[in-house]
């Protein structure tokens, strides 16, 4: 997958995500960072543990959401502890 791409849905992924999580984003470099962190987390989770393979532009906008959802929960917990 292309640079713009990986950004593009980066950008999706963290703004979704950000929404999801805390209800807003954190500014396009944090939405791009979140989502793209996001991806391979997300890679990882259906690929590895689920043993599901996701293909196209959906399913990888799919794919970095759920990671960057998981992200961003750990990230909560962690601030909690």
């Amino acid at each position: 997958m292309g640079l713009i791409a990986w950004l593009i849905i980066g950008g999706l992924a963290g703004w979704i995500a950000g929404h999801i999580m805390r209800g807003g984003g954190f500014g396009i470099l944090g939405n791009i960072g979140v989502g793209v962190v996001g991806a391979v987390i997300g890679g990882f989770i259906f690929d590895q543990v689920l043993g599901v393979g996701t293909g196209g532009f959906l399913g990888s906008l799919v794919t970095a959401i759920v990671g960057a959802v998981v992200l961003l929960w750990v990230i909560a917990k962690v601030r909690q502890a």
